[in-house]
């Protein structure tokens, strides 16, 4: 089964993206996925391009290296031009050139005439929008919807579709064109006459406007001006990340691909850049998504984590609201636009239904602070650490029992708020679906890590009671988490307590999550690690998140058997940090060989839990978001779960532990890592004779030094 990736190119800038076939094209018939989409509306829903009333030739399409155009070669098939001259297929090339800027779809057509005579043609275009909201799309029903309005044609030749929503807002596609056109608006057809010289060249450019009522519209800008713009942007965002060579042209594409992915989904906010979540259904700010990625590239990229934590310090919740689970000091769950949510027919407009986002933010500001030592951000961000740890005291865990859990309030909210939130994900051995309220595995981890995070930031804000405090109530959930989670016979966590504090008995790739937080005993990470790495949860392109031999075991699953790349990332850097780099760098491997089989290496959201197959790529999960931004910055992770790579300002030290190369790979250089005001470069180099590398400054810092821990 394809996914709809293999099938279709993906456009994307900020809060609007396009999903166009191999054409270049929008088939409103068929997969209904195609469109290009507006904050989480879908104003096109049909393109098409013909010529002389026929469609194109396709000789081929690919999304540029930056990410940031569709380029297509077409070619025509056979005809008789308008003045009668009979042409011969692939007499014309049609090259489609398409991208996304400041919430407007440019495209230039070049027409190029390879006769020895002149030719007319007619281009024509077919546009239509339906407004869908992105839940209409995902197939969520309404029991009625606004009124879309007759296509018009202005007078100075603008072409404009809107839409008059049930929340009174105007919603417009407006569609400037190069050159005059014939309409024929009854059936949004448009047409393009061009006389085109023997070996001449003809040209169409129009740019797609999206504008509502009481936003700002995009002023008109030529295709060249907007494309001229674009790359610097693309350059800016990516000064956020240093240079990383490899000795693997595959790995080091991988690399390149996966940071042109993140930048196309690093949106600009009041407070820095934010990664949204995922084209196409999650193309907006998560809370629990954007502290992930920003985790995964701390190292690289400290200021990106920076700018996550400032925007969902100025969103967390306030006060109490059911309808949106909202509760004081909660992070953000996610934030929507578009009909359906203005309407509350969703309560997703801002919604904090997530229970992992509240320690996880601060498990990241702790890491920020160590990565970076700036403790002016602290002092900015503690009144929100502090609220986001009396929502983990007095809400997260309201039976007092001493471990976080959840049970939803909102009535068309997230049944299960973790980040395995499909309703099926949470269960006993025998396949029952596990109680409220849920006590996760993994979040017990994060409430560890954030305290002991948040006790460190403490400390050094001088408030050596709340550090001291913070300290001893890790110290005791971990006891107490281990006691009570830990299942021998199953040499692995239970994936959750129900609520009547019966464990579910299961073997689910959650439990990794307490070797990345530390949370486990020491004793215990070797038996986890074996069980992690049985044939029944490691399918060989990563973890299942159910056993194959679990009673809901589903490779097809969204949940219950898939594997899912920024999960296995988190694993593998809990294996590294219990010593096991080895496992770590099986895991690494595993998600490499699977990137060489997916389109662009780019990692979708998930993929199939199948056991790999000789010669064959893993199985796609059709409708996965890709690119998804904890997927393709899981590989940044990997590498530094792989060097054992730590940046510690307060002392100078970068340190390495237990640096380690798999066979695929000989030497790395990574050149522009940020030390304080600093950017240093290293090389690290694998011996030929062992596994054993060499690790070398090429600019070292003043004061600073290296420390190596091969044991």
């Amino acid at each position: 089964m394809e996914s709809y990736e293999e099938k279709f190119n993906v456009l994307n800038h900020c809060d609007t993206f396009a999903i166009l076939n191999r054409w270049g094209n929008i088939d409103s018939g068929g997969n209904q996925i195609q469109g290009i989409y507006n904050r989480d509306t879908r104003f096109i829903n049909h393109l098409h391009l013909l010529l002389n009333g026929m469609p194109l030739d396709l000789l081929s399409s690919s999304i540029t290296e930056e990410n940031e155009t569709l380029s297509t070669d077409l070619s025509n098939p056979g005809f008789t031009s308008l003045n009668g001259i009979k042409v011969a297929a692939a007499s014309l090339h049609i090259h489609r050139s398409q991208f996304l800027k400041d919430e407007v779809f440019h495209e230039k057509l070049d027409i190029q005439n390879y006769l020895d005579h002149p030719c007319s043609v007619k281009l024509s275009l077919v546009i239509k929008g339906d407004f869908a909201d992105i839940f209409e799309v995902r197939g969520v029903k309404r029991k009625a919807r606004g009124r879309l309005m007759p296509l018009t044609k202005s007078e100075d030749g603008q072409l404009v579709i809107s839409y008059e929503g049930l929340d009174h807002i105007r919603r417009k596609a407006i569609i400037y064109f190069s050159q005059p056109f014939e309409a024929d608006l009854a059936h949004q057809l448009l047409h393009f006459p061009l006389d085109l010289a023997a070996k001449g060249l003809g040209q169409l450019e129009y740019a797609i406007h999206f504008e509502q009522t009481g936003r700002a519209s995009q002023p008109k800008i030529a295709y060249g001006t907007a494309k001229d713009e674009l790359i610097p942007r693309l350059k800016h965002k990516n000064a956020y990340f240093p240079i990383i060579e490899t000795s693997n042209e595959q790995f080091t594409h991988w690399l390149n691909r996966s940071q042109a992915d993140l930048v196309s989904l690093m949106a600009e906010t009041p407070y820095g850049k934010y990664p949204y979540a995922g084209v196409p259904w999650y193309n907006t700010a998560f809370g629990r998504d954007g502290i992930i990625t920003a985790w995964q590239t701390l190292w690289l990229a400290p200021q990106l984590s920076k700018e996550v934590l400032l925007f969902l310090a100025a969103h967390q919740a306030e006060q109490e609201d059911k309808a949106s689970d909202a509760e004081p000091g909660k992070i953000l769950h996610e934030m929507r636009n578009g009909e359906m949510v203005a309407l509350n027919e969703l309560p997703f407009k801002k919604y904090y239904g997530t229970i992992d986002a509240t320690p996880l933010f601060i498990m990241l500001a702790g890491a920020y602070y160590q990565r970076t030592g700036d403790l002016s951000t602290m002092k900015q961000l503690w009144p929100h650490i502090e609220a986001a740890l009396n929502w983990i005291d007095n809400y997260g865990d309201f039976d007092g029992d001493g471990f976080v859990e959840y049970q939803h309030k909102a009535e068309r909210g997230l049944t299960n708020q973790g980040w395995k939130d499909s309703f099926d994900a949470i269960s006993h051995a025998d396949g029952t679906l596990a109680k409220s309220p849920i006590a996760l595995c993994e979040v017990q981890g994060y409430v560890y890590a954030a305290k002991k995070s948040a006790s460190y930031i403490a400390y050094d804000l001088g408030k050596t009671a709340v550090a001291q405090k913070l300290k001893k109530s890790a110290l005791d959930l971990r006891k107490k988490f281990n006691e009570q989670f830990w299942i021998e016979e199953k040499q692995c966590f239970a994936l959750a307590l129900d609520g009547d504090k019966k464990p579910c008995m299961i073997n689910t790739s959650n439990a990794g999550h307490a070797l990345f937080t530390g949370i486990a005993y020491e004793h215990l990470a070797s038996k986890l690690v074996k069980t992690l790495l049985h044939p029944d949860l490691f399918a060989g392109w990563g973890i299942r998140t159910l056993a194959a031999n679990e009673a809901r075991y589903n490779p097809m699953s969204y949940h219950n058997g898939s594997i899912w790349p920024h999960d296995v990332a988190l694993i593998a850097s809990g294996f590294a940090k219990y010593g096991f780099v080895v496992e770590a760098a099986r895991l690494t491997t595993a998600l490499f060989d699977a990137s060489l089989f997916i389109p662009l290496q780019r990692l979708p959201e998930l993929f199939c839990g199948f056991e790999r197959r000789q010669g064959e790529g893993p199985t796609a999960y059709p409708v996965a978001c890709s690119p998804q931004a904890w997927s393709v910055s899981s590989v940044f992770l990997l590498l530094q779960s792989l060097l054992g790579l730590e940046i510690i300002p307060d002392k100078k030290v970068i340190r390495f532990n237990k640096p380690y190369l798999p066979s695929f790979l000989s030497w790395i250089k990574l050149s522009g890592i940020q030390v304080d005001s600093l950017r240093i470069n290293l090389e690290v180099l694998r011996h030929k004779s062992n596994e054993h590398v060499s690790i070398y400054w090429n600019n070292q810092p003043k004061d600073w030094k290296m420390e190596v821990s091969m044991e």
